[in-house]
Order: structure tokens, then C-alpha cells, then sequence
């Protein structure tokens, strides 16, 4: 008896293990897409500060103004910029800079200080109402293929998800809406091109709270933010919502292009300043050297950076943290 109790100890132990192998394993992964997605604006930083110690040691002035030229051009802002070198500069006068690792494990605290405020996850509660989250953004910022990728992810978690096709300015993003609905099972509520984005909003929270939908994810139409008419729109959206759900929208979800750099601050402050932001997705970040614009947004404003799109993949769509996108960004892709 004692002998099959020890057996099914070991057994679970076992299991235990291989559980946690299989964690580390995806873990891993997912760090190694990060790193890789952020490769180019890595480059841009670290490229330049290894270059600096070619032939010399010595950390000077040329040092950081050399380092304050790859963070501007990286788009980290300003402000940013110079809380980070004023620090550096603080410590050359300590001596505690003597080489390039010691520069980048300093980077690296500058960095996480900056983005540690705004590293917030998206926590879905349980509600007796459906959690709603209100996407907005540009054309062209992949707002609807960040839908559908934060549509699997909910799915995959075991919550039951609805998509409402607000976007009806564009037949092409209620297809792409749609074809993503019938991939992975999942109900869109959508009306014909043209119709009211508010309408359509709003049958499709009715629908929600009918089939007790834990979460409904609202795509609207791309906009500008210096589009007024536009903008207001989205503020008659809002107001909708709330006549069905006085707490809702849940989450109103800002989706950004990392590669048009500093637009991309100047749009989430107009955005916020007109609804209200509560999170922010940065996209494309595999494709851009303008990485450090999360730092500027960081800096400027206190709204979460929920998501970070570093590929084409599912899992390319990442829950940002800011400890392992710093180390990420100062870790090259060869290491």
C-alpha cells in the first residue's frame, strides 16, 4: 500500500516537472520572439554604445551624447531621453560607470524605472455583465487583426468571447471580422457598410448580455485624431454604451503603429484627452527601429501598455512587462 502511494507521489512529481519544463520551455519562446521582434531598435541602441568601446574604456561626455543621439533617434522623447542621461551622468561623477556592461545594467534601471509605472496587464474580472472593450485607433495602426488575435487569446483562456463589427465605413474590416468569427467560432454582430457604429455597438451588447458573453470586443472605424467630426463620434459611441452598462466601456483599448514614433504619442495624448484611454496596444514593433516611442508614451502619460505586437503571429501579440521588454531591448538577438 505504502509501495503504490510512494508510486503515485513520484508520479505527480513527475508530472509536476514536466509541467513546469513545459512553462519554461514556452517561456523561453516567447522571450526569444521579444527579443527578435525588438531587434531593430535594439541595434539602434546597443550598436551605438558598443561602438563607443572600440579601442577605449573610458565613459565621457562624448560617450553620452553619442548615447543621447541613438535614444532620439530610437524615439524614446525627450524627456525621457534626459531623465536617462542625467542619471548616467550622475554616476560617471561617482565612478560607478566603468564599462559597457556597467552602462547597459545602468540603461537597463533607467529603462524599467521609466516603463515599470505603465506596465499594467489587462485583468478580465467576472462580471454579471459582459466586460466590454472599446478598440480605437488609425487606419492602419491593425486594430482589427489585434481584435482577432486578443479574440483567440480570450478564447484560449476558456472565456466566451463576441466581436461587434463597428468599423462599417470599411467592408473589408467586417469581413476580416467576420472570416476571423468563423476560424475560431466565435459570433460577430455585424450591419450593413455604412451603418451607425453606435447601433451596431449596441445590438451587439444586447446580444452579449443574452447569451451571458463574458467579453465583447467592439472594433470601430479608423480615425484621425485631428478628425473632430470623427472623434465626436466616437465620444456618441461611448455614450451608448453606458445607456445599456453605466460601468462600461470596461476598457478602452488605444491601438498604435511603434513606427510612425513621436504621431504616435501626439495621438494617444489627443485620444485620451477625448475619451478617456485605459490601455494601450503598440503594434509592429518587429518592423521598426522607433521602439523607445513606449517610453515617451510612459513619460507623458499615466495609461497602461497592455499589448505589444512584435510579428504576425498569435503569439505575437504579447502581455507587455516592462522588465523583460527592457531586457529584450538590451539583449542582442545573438545572445
Amino acid at each position: 500500500m505504502f509501495g503504490f502511494r510512494k508510486k503515485k507521489e513520484k508520479t505527480a512529481s513527475a508530472e509536476k516537472v514536466t509541467e513546469v519544463n513545459k512553462k519554461t520551455k514556452k517561456s523561453g519562446a516567447l522571450f526569444s520572439k521579444l527579443r527578435s521582434g525588438l531587434s531593430k531598435t535594439g541595434n539602434a541602441l546597443t550598436s551605438g554604445m558598443t561602438a563607443v568601446f572600440i579601442g577605449t574604456k573610458k565613459i565621457d561626455d562624448e560617450t553620452l551624447e553619442d548615447l543621447e543621439t541613438n535614444l532620439l533617434i530610437a524615439d524614446v522623447g525627450m524627456e525621457a531621453t534626459q531623465q536617462i542621461i542625467d542619471d548616467l551622468m550622475h554616476r560617471i561623477d561617482n565612478k560607478e560607470l566603468k564599462d559597457v556592461d556597467s552602462l547597459i545594467n545602468a540603461m537597463q534601471e533607467n529603462m524599467l524605472k521609466i516603463l515599470q509605472p505603465v506596465s499594467r496587464p489587462l485583468v478580465i474580472e467576472k462580471r454579471p455583465e459582459p466586460t466590454v472593450i472599446l478598440m480605437i485607433g488609425i487606419n492602419g495602426a491593425g486594430k482589427t487583426t489585434t481584435i482577432g488575435k486578443l479574440a483567440k487569446r480570450f478564447q484560449a483562456e476558456g472565456k466566451s468571447v463576441m466581436l461587434a463589427a463597428g468599423d462599417t465605413f470599411r467592408a473589408a474590416a467586417v469581413e476580416q471580422l467576420q472570416v476571423w468569427g468563423e476560424r475560431n467560432k466565435i459570433p460577430v454582430i455585424a450591419q450593413g457598410t455604412g451603418a451607425d457604429t453606435a447601433s451596431v455597438i449596441y445590438d451587439a451588447m444586447q446580444s452579449a448580455k443574452a447569451n451571458n458573453v463574458d467579453i465583447l470586443l467592439a472594433d470601430t472605424a479608423g480615425r484621425l485624431h485631428t478628425q473632430d467630426n470623427l472623434m465626436e463620434e466616437l465620444k456618441k459611441v461611448k455614450r451608448v454604451i453606458q445607456k445599456l452598462d453605466g460601468n462600461a466601456p470596461h476598457e478602452i483599448m488605444l491601438v498604435i503603429d511603434a513606427s510612425i514614433g513621436q504621431n504616435a504619442l501626439i495621438q494617444a495624448q489627443q485620444f485620451n484627452k477625448m475619451l478617456g484611454v485605459t490601455g494601450i496596444t503598440v503594434t509592429k514593433l518587429d518592423g521598426t527601429a522607433k521602439g523607445g516611442i513606449l517610453f515617451a508614451i510612459a513619460q507623458n502619460l499615466d495609461i497602461a501598455i497592455r499589448f505589444i505586437g512584435v510579428g504576425e503571429g498569435i503569439d505575437d501579440l504579447q502581455t507587455f512587462d516592462a522588465k523583460e521588454f527592457v531586457q529584450a531591448l538590451l539583449t542582442p538577438p545573438d545572445h
